[in-house]
């Protein structure tokens, strides 16, 4: 989402464009009714990830930092507030996964 600054002639390009970032991009991914992660983090994932890489590969590290995680109850994707069943091969482009989305899960 752009931010309009509200200083007249305020003209620098985003810090955290998709160019920056050459083929991989930024996700932010939110547990949602998780107090000990109450908050989105971010994440650098290559364009070309499957989901199971990346959540083998990023959500469950991540997630194992709180005690009471259990892989096994993962459930209620959403990309971009849009619910999805993600299968372990499906790619980020045909989840609908691109620069800045936000992935979110319960368990």
């Amino acid at each position: 989402m752009p931010v309009i600054a509200l200083k007249p002639g305020y003209d620098f390009p985003s810090r955290s464009r998709q160019e920056l970032y050459g083929t991989d991009q930024l996700v932010h991914v939110m547990w949602k009714g998780n107090a000990f992660f109450a908050a989105p983090a971010t994440f650098r994932a290559a364009q070309d990830a499957n989901w199971g890489e990346f959540v083998r590969d990023v959500i469950t590290p991540w997630a194992a930092g709180d005690p009471d995680f259990d892989p096994s109850t993962l459930h209620g994707w959403n990309v971009d507030g849009v619910a999805v069943t993600p299968t372990d091969q499906d790619s980020f482009q045909s989840l609908g996964i691109g620069h800045k989305s936000l992935v979110s899960f319960e368990t």
